[in-house]
């Protein structure tokens, strides 16, 4: 990696920092790495039509979920979490400019090394909007900071379920061994009430662990998280 252990994890929604990368997030904190957390959105308005959107009842639900991403972000083992408040599954109605330049600040004031993100072909088209402000956000731009490697990570419910024509699916390049660590992903899981489901539904506890052993077993692990890696600048 690098000697400047700062890893920023930017997702769309709670509950995306866990299913792409919780497992690697914790182990690389229990190695001395500092971990941020960047949520796009407070969730829940995308299961709703525009006025129920942004009505007191959604509100509330958006309150509890991000109670239970802060228990789980302490699972994890997040330092900080910063949660903006973009339309969630509406960030498609945005600039990609206004979408950035808040992660821009960010990462300008943490200065994470490494970053995680979404794969831009998913199913959900936050994730691809996430995906391309991060990508401007952390652009090379000398003298400004930028990080020296960017990796993308699947999501269940999300990355599985999008069209896999071969220049949009996500084809791993980088895995992390997580068997010390699948356990704390899918106690943070388990967290989430709102969010995860009984099995056969992807965002279930068995359908992480399948993943896990699927990701393992091409690699020769038992667990494992799978990675894109975008760029890597070594100094």
């Amino acid at each position: 990696m690098t000697e400047d252990k700062r890893l920023l994890v930017v997702a769309a929604h709670p509950d995306d920092e866990v299913l792409g990368c919780g497992a690697t997030v914790r182990k690389l904190v229990s190695r001395g790495w500092q971990a941020h957390l960047i949520v796009m959105t407070a969730g829940i308005g995308g299961r709703h039509g525009a006025e129920a959107a942004v009505s007191a009842g959604a509100k509330e639900q958006q309150t509890l979920l991000r109670k239970q991403l802060l228990r789980a972000a302490d699972v994890i083992g997040f330092d900080d979490v910063d949660t903006f408040d973009f339309p969630d599954n509406r960030m498609d109605a945005l600039s990609r400019t206004e979408l950035m330049l808040p992660l821009k600040e960010v990462i300008q004031r943490v200065k994470p090394s490494l970053v995680f993100t979404h794969h831009p072909g998913d199913y959900n088209w936050d994730h691809g909007r996430t995906f391309d402000a991060v990508m401007m956000a952390a652009r090379r731009n000398p003298p400004d900071f930028s990080p020296l490697e960017v990796r993308t990570f699947e999501v269940l419910s999300s990355t599985e379920r999008a069209w896999q024509e071969p220049s949009r699916a996500f084809h791993p390049n980088l895995y992390m061994d997580v068997a010390g660590t699948i356990d704390m992903k899918k106690l943070a899981l388990q967290y989430y009430e709102m969010e995860h489901r009984p099995y056969p539904h992807p965002r279930s506890i068995e359908a992480v662990e399948y993943l896990a052993r699927r990701r393992g077993n091409e690699v020769g692990l038992v667990y494992a998280e799978a990675f894109h890696l975008v760029r890597k600048v070594e100094m």
